[in-house]
């Protein structure tokens, strides 16, 4: 049997007894979710060790670790969707009591079409690239018997804020945004009214309010009609929003288990705490040293474990982690299987401050050299340097002060009335709308905003990738660069380079790291024969790749080492101006951390400018000196980071900082257009008979700039208590 829930006083599981004939259980134990002793392996290498976990009937149960630890695995065994060569080696599963083992092919496929749905991270494989948006949606709920589906479907398209439905209807899959793809797949996992909804990293394409209202949709459907979520991700602060209870895998194993409250403000293992420790806190800035990162990487699949999963990458290791299996020690309801959790305490915020120890030059995460090399301490060794190490106070980049432009001299890089209108079938649509703004050497400038705000193409048209509508321009060093690709000199397309969102897609599969790195030289730099062999391994060493991983092809290295082969490619030509286009969305928090010391240690070493993209602003308060948020296609504001995030700002600003903090921000109503705020039908504050009829004044010139009709001191502002997000 299933034990009963709890946030607060939880038995160790009791599992139910599993037999293909037959499944015993107490009906009052019953829980829509069990895994009990669950191993998978792909072929003969194991996956998947014995986890135990179940979730509850209006539960939302939260399962993180890093990119490889078998989150995924574990939520395909939960649905019997194993793909082909996965098999469940030992335990099993159950929803709602059923044990799945037991279910014919019929009965699965019953059990998939009404009582479960799983939302997937990559949209892009879960839609159908030749049929419309409309009829994906409508089929979900046809196969349920409902006949208006087509009006269902396009009422659940409002639903999940995809903004003028209709026109979303009508669309393909690759006409829509990432983000916006991703709700078309959260609307038709939500069509069924699941009784089990899985959702495996379901917001990573999503910005903060977009998100912030998924979660609430999602949270009322469970309140409301009792669906218990399996929720996977790497995003720490959902989770914690989201969850009631949080499990955390590493290598395959269940190391902690308990209330989200606890875990993530209490942990009890040395995995959990350092996890935590990663986050960057919306409060911390380039300039005050670096991301803690967690030295090592994960095992590779199939690899002797030692008794201690964690044992190689532990700080806190003895030479008894290496030679006994840790139990699992119960207090209350939160499990941690650590040696040492009786009496481990470590507070996040504790391992977040500066130990004094200098990073080196080319500060970021532990790269591959280290890749298996802690030593218990009472063996006599020493934790690799970059373990816990941080950034000296001074080592942020070396831009000029965001507070005072005027004296930074020549901007680097200026927009100049861009601005981009495509051809619609309902009549030109403005992607973007004549935006200005300078960059300098060695700034970030963080670009944030919802999907469809023209973040990608302002990107594309700075790269020369997209050609502005008549009279924009793109200068560098005062001089006006080409507006296709084509048209510019070598020197400006070296100059001015990218870092795509998913190194999957950036990537050549057939090619070697080596070669990768190695045409963007020869190309942009004309080295030939042995200079650019040395050039390529200088490169490598700059973005801690190993001789090893240049051997390799990128199907072969994981999520954070294929980002750091974009990023030497990016910086092969020795740039001016880097484009990061959400280059740290898909990855876990101990990557992320590492990826953004790397770009730091790069930006105050080369004194190269970023032009940086994400929904998350914790990650764009980290390294942006100023901010710029767009809304359907205008800049709303521009300014220091700082001044931006805490206000006064704009109301769309303030109703993305309220979403990036929890708080709930309600937004009605279809965007205004012919020359009005393009907020005002959102916007709290509105003024009826102006904002509508009036385009509110913008100078980008101004040191911090809003767009608003509002008085500044009647702007709102964001109140600091604690942590920012």
């Amino acid at each position: 049997m299933s034990f009963q829930h709890s946030a607060t006083a939880r038995p160790k599981a009791f599992c139910f007894f599993f037999s293909k004939k037959k499944t015993f259980f107490l009906a009052s134990f019953v829980t829509a979710l069990t895994l009990c002793n669950l191993s998978v392996a792909y072929g003969r290498v194991p996956i998947l060790r014995g986890v135990s976990f179940d979730v509850a009937a209006g539960e939302c149960f939260g399962l993180v670790g890093e990119s490889g630890c078998g989150k995924s695995t574990a939520a395909l065994a939960a649905l019997r969707a194993l793909p082909r060569g996965g098999r469940i080696t030992g335990g099993g599963v159950s929803i709602a009591g059923r044990d799945l083992a037991a279910l014919s092919a019929s009965g699965l496929r019953r059990l998939w079409a009404r009582d479960v749905s799983m939302v997937y991270q990559d949209p892009s494989r879960a839609l159908n690239p030749t049929l419309t948006v409309g009829a994906q949606v409508a089929e979900a709920f046809a196969v349920l018997g409902v006949a208006d589906a087509v009006a269902r479907a396009e009422a659940m398209l409002g639903t999940v804020q995809i903004p003028r439905p209709a026109r979303a209807m009508a669309a393909y899959p690759h006409q829509l945004s990432g983000g916006t793809q991703q709700r078309v797949v959260i609307a038709m996992a939500l069509a069924k009214d699941p009784k089990l909804l899985v959702l495996d990293e379901p917001t990573t394409g999503l910005d903060a309010t977009v998100e912030a209202g998924i979660l609430d949709l999602v949270d009322a459907l469970r309140r409301g009609r009792g669906t218990s979520v399996l929720l996977i991700s790497h995003n720490l602060r959902m989770v914690a929003r989201m969850c009631d209870r949080i499990g955390v895998l590493y290598a395959g194993s269940l190391v902690e288990l308990g209330a989200a409250s606890d875990i993530l403000r209490a942990p009890r293992h040395p995995y959990t705490a350092r996890l935590v420790a990663c986050l960057p806190d919306g409060v911390r800035r380039k300039q005050d040293g670096a991301l803690q990162t967690i030295a090592g990487q994960l095992p590779a699949p199939g690899a002797a474990m030692p008794a201690c999963v964690f044992a190689p990458r532990c700080d806190r290791a003895e030479a008894v982690c290496l030679t006994t299996a840790p139990p699992e020690a119960w207090e209350g309801g939160h499990m941690a299987r650590c040696h040492f959790a009786p009496s481990f305490s470590a507070a996040p915020d504790a391992l977040r401050e500066d130990p004094g120890a200098a990073m080196p030059e080319n500060a970021g995460a532990a790269g591959p050299e280290n890749a298996g090399a802690v030593v218990p301490k009472d063996a006599g060794g020493a934790m690799p340097e970059n373990a816990g190490a941080a950034m000296p106070k001074d080592a942020g980049a070396a831009g000029p002060d965001s507070l005072d432009v005027a004296t930074a001299g020549r901007p680097v890089l200026q927009a100049v009335g861009l601005a981009k209108t495509y051809a619609g079938s309902g009549g030109p649509v403005r992607a973007v709308s004549a935006l200005d703004f300078s960059l300098y050497a060695g700034q970030t400038l963080g670009l944030v905003g919802e999907s469809g705000s023209g973040k990608t193409t302002l990107a594309r048209m700075l790269l020369g990738l997209t050609a502005p509508d008549a009279g924009g321009e793109v200068l560098l060093d005062g001089k006006a660069m080409g507006a296709r690709l084509a048209d510019r000199s070598r020197a400006e397309r070296q100059a001015v380079q990218i870092i795509f969102q998913n190194p999957d897609s950036a990537l050549n599969r057939a090619h070697r790291v080596r070669r990768i790195l190695a045409r963007p030289l020869a190309h942009l730099a004309g080295l030939r024969g042995r200079a650019l062999g040395e050039a390529v391994a200088a490169l490598a060493r700059g973005v801690r790749l190993g001789e090893a991983q240049l051997a390799m092809r990128p199907r072969a290295l994981s999520g954070g080492l294929k980002q750091r082969v974009a990023i030497a490619r990016a910086f092969a030509g020795k740039p001016r101006v880097v484009i990061c286009d959400e280059p740290t969305s898909a990855l876990d928090v101990s990557v992320q951390a590492a990826i953004l010391n790397l770009l730091a240690g790069l930006q105050r070493r080369e004194g190269v400018a970023y032009v940086f993209i994400s929904h998350d602003l914790a990650v764009v308060r980290y390294l942006a000196d100023r901010i710029a948020v767009m809304y359907l296609g205008q800049m709303v504001e521009i300014g220091p980071a700082d001044a931006v995030l805490a206000g006064p700002h704009h109301p769309y600003t303030a109703a993305l900082v309220a979403a990036a903090r929890g708080q709930r921000e309600e937004r009605v109503g279809e965007p205004v257009t012919g020359g009005a705020c393009v907020f005002f039908a959102n916007c709290p504050w509105r003024i009826e008979g102006l904002c509508n009829v009036v385009l509110p004044p913008f100078d980008a010139g101004a040191v911090h700039a809003v767009r608003c009709h509002l008085a500044i001191e009647n702007l709102p502002k964001t109140e600091k208590k604690g942590l920012l997000f």
